[in-house]
């Protein structure tokens, strides 16, 4: 692990329940060690999150390039729907 430092992090009282409540049941041996679980699962999650940005960027931007939105129909949008709701109660 490298060279450890002691710092002061402030939690919000739910947040520091949730920690004392994984040391009392046994699953972590302190608070420290609940943080710094918790450090290492954000640092392992955070390439997936900036994935999940970047394809929503596309996903945006493939929109955009789309063109302009068609005016919605909406009695269409209601008789199509009432269709579904017809075969699927068959």
């Amino acid at each position: 692990m490298g060279k450890i430092e002691k710092v002061s992090v402030a939690l919000s009282s739910e947040l520091l329940g949730i920690a004392k409540e994984a040391v009392a049941s046994g699953a972590y041996a302190s608070t420290s060690e609940v943080i710094r679980e918790a450090l290492r699962e954000w640092n392992l999650r955070k390439p997936l999150r900036e994935a999940e940005i970047e394809r929503l960027r596309k996903a945006w931007q493939e929109g955009v390039e789309s063109g302009k939105p068609r005016p919605l129909d909406f009695e269409e949008i209601k008789r199509r729907g009432r269709e579904r709701l017809a075969r699927a109660g068959k």
